[in-house]
């Protein structure tokens, strides 16, 4: 029988193929009853089960060098939720007090913790449950003798390309084997589209459906199945005539990645000879050759705080230098925007080690970024004197997180000053004239965009955490996802302004969030004056297209027009019109 799920769209594109469904071991847990002198075996299976999982994950660290900075985030969460007493000691004292079954005790015990992230009314907190889940369900695998590591079962003639994942969840770990695995596509029950998963399939460049809630029970083992990533569509058993209408979407797809190829090294400039700057988002010093690979003309982003992330410890001031040194000289003369740590938000994966262990009840409002910075004047100068140092072997400008407040923007000075004084005494070379600017990223820096332009060299507005925080909308939160608007009329008037008055005043702007990857939102950023694009490597050569199809002159009072409609609706309608 053919039917069609209808779920999120969180990583575009289409993948035909067979089901290959994830058994999940939770839903299959039994309650057994151990005799008492067996009491003492079933907790040594137990720990033997959490050391294992605890191994594979270190393992899956260090096999993760070229893989994106999300992995080695989302591994570390794991780890320190697999260490936990409540998960690694609790279930060991049920074993013994109930003489019940090692899966049975962990399960139990995953329910009380799973309770408790969800009373939590922060939604980032409650979004942990989906993690605790995974950790649990990896151990349980390993007691049921079905170990984390994938399971292939291609069957004659099917090729593991060709295979769909079904599964209720994904776990980080489990997303990590679609490197080695190289999967068609997957879909899932839950999660949402800045979830975990999401994340790890956007940067694997896989096609992914997500909260299609029962596709997992729906769907049987090999059968076949077409997922539309871009769309938010399941398709199972299609019969041949919607087949051939996928295959031809699929190499039409195709064939136009490859057409794309060969704008790599043409000039990114309007019909009417407007040049505008295609610059890389990039975390790692590794992430250097896709942004080459995507025609970069520079950096636009470097967030630091993934060199943080992806060791669990604060680097030292030598090596952030060699980080830093790494990718200035690796774009060869290009230009490197380097932000300084964006920690203490989602990004604060050890905070006992690194920063007291401070808890904050809204983490995305507290205690984050350049406000961290400042209140750990140490572990600033430290980045600071690296970033200064590697300034000497190319172009850098130096971008700071989340400034609010003119005093902020002061005290960030005086303490680029100090570490440039200390460097002056030790006479170590640096850039003496290196550009600082600030992410416009809060409504208030954009409302009050003039005291920023007064005393920093650029802007580059984190789209991101605007929308975030213009509209109090979470965006990790999956229940209020579809609020998450980048048109509102809103959000679209403080972009405006803060672009407006940079061009009056001759400081350069960029955008760096996900609105700059947009290739429908191209068109309307390049009408608002927007020169400047960064974003991931993989987006720029669709954008670049879209540039080269475009006219300033056209695009100007259009979308002057558009911005001053209030309907969100009628704002839609006009962006169609701009993208015909």
């Amino acid at each position: 029988m053919s039917f069609t799920l209808h779920g999120l769209a969180v990583s575009g594109g289409i993948a035909i193929g067979r089901a290959h469904l994830m058994s999940h071991a939770t839903l299959e847990v039994s309650h057994l009853v151990i005799a008492p002198r067996l009491v003492d075996k079933e907790i040594a299976r137990f720990e033997q089960a959490i050391e294992r999982v605890r191994s594979e994950f270190s393992a899956l660290k260090g096999r993760m060098q070229n893989a994106s900075a999300e992995f080695g985030a989302f591994i570390d969460l794991h780890s320190m939720i697999l260490a936990d007493p409540e998960l690694s000691e609790t279930p060991k004292q049920l074993i013994r007090e109930r003489r019940c079954n090692a899966e049975w005790a962990l399960a139990q015990q995953m329910e009380l913790l799973v309770d408790q992230f969800e009373s939590f009314e922060d939604p980032y907190l409650r979004e942990r449950s989906y993690d605790v889940r995974q950790v649990v369900e990896r151990v349980i695998k390993e007691l049921v003798g079905q170990p984390g590591r994938m399971a292939v079962r291609t069957g004659k003639g099917t090729k593991e390309e060709n295979l769909i994942v079904v599964a209720h969840d994904l776990s980080p770990a489990d997303v990590i084997a679609y490197k080695e695995h190289h999967f068609a596509a997957f879909v899932t029950d839950v999660g949402g589209s800045t979830s975990h998963t999401a994340i790890l399939a956007r940067s694997l460049r896989i096609p992914a459906v997500l909260g299609l809630l029962n596709a997992r029970q729906l769907v049987r083992d090999k059968e076949m199945l077409i997922v539309d990533g871009t769309r938010g569509v399941l398709i199972v058993n299609p019969d041949e005539r919607v087949l051939e209408e996928y295959r031809l979407r699929k190499s039409q797809i195709e064939l136009e990645r490859s057409k794309l190829r060969r704008l790599k090294t043409a000039r990114s400039a309007t019909l009417d000879g407007i040049d505008i700057d295609l610059h890389a988002n990039i975390e790692l010093p590794g992430d250097i050759a896709a942004a080459l690979d995507g025609g970069a003309e520079g950096v636009g982003l470097f967030r630091t705080e993934f060199l943080f992330l992806d060791r669990g410890d604060m680097p030292t001031e030598d090596e952030q230098f060699e980080a830093y040194r790494k990718v200035v000289k690796g774009m060869a003369g290009r230009p490197v925007t380097i932000r300084t740590f964006d920690l203490g938000y989602d990004k604060d994966l050890h905070p006992e080690k690194v920063l007291g262990g401070r808890l904050q009840s809204n983490p995305a409002l507290g205690l984050r970024a350049i406000r961290l910075s400042l209140s750990e004047p140490k572990m600033f100068q430290t980045q600071l004197r690296a970033i200064l140092r590697a300034s000497k072997y190319g172009k850098i400008k130096l971008l700071i997180p989340m400034l609010s407040q003119a005093h902020e923007i002061d005290q960030t000075l005086a303490a680029i000053e100090r570490a440039k004084a200390g460097l002056r005494i030790e006479r170590t070379p640096f850039d003496e004239a290196i550009s600082v600017g600030a992410m416009i990223e809060i409504p208030a820096a954009a409302l009050a965009v003039g005291l920023f332009l007064r005393r920093l060299n650029f802007l580059s507005i984190g789209t991101n955490d605007l929308i975030q925080y213009t509209l109090a909308i979470d965006r990790s939160d999956e229940q209020v996802s579809q609020l998450y608007d980048p048109l509102h009329p809103a959000v679209l008037m403080l972009l405006a302004h803060t672009i407006a008055s940079a061009e009056k005043v001759d400081i350069p702007v960029s955008i760096c969030g996900e609105l700059a990857g947009d290739p429908t939102l191209t068109r309307l950023l390049i009408g608002m004056g927007l020169r400047q694009f960064s974003m991931h490597p993989a987006q720029i050569l669709a954008v670049k297209q879209r540039i080269m199809q475009s006219n300033y002159a056209e695009l100007a009072p259009l979308v002057r027009r558009m911005l001053r409609n209030e309907e969100p609706g009628k704002i839609r309608e006009q962006l169609d019109k701009l993208n015909a």
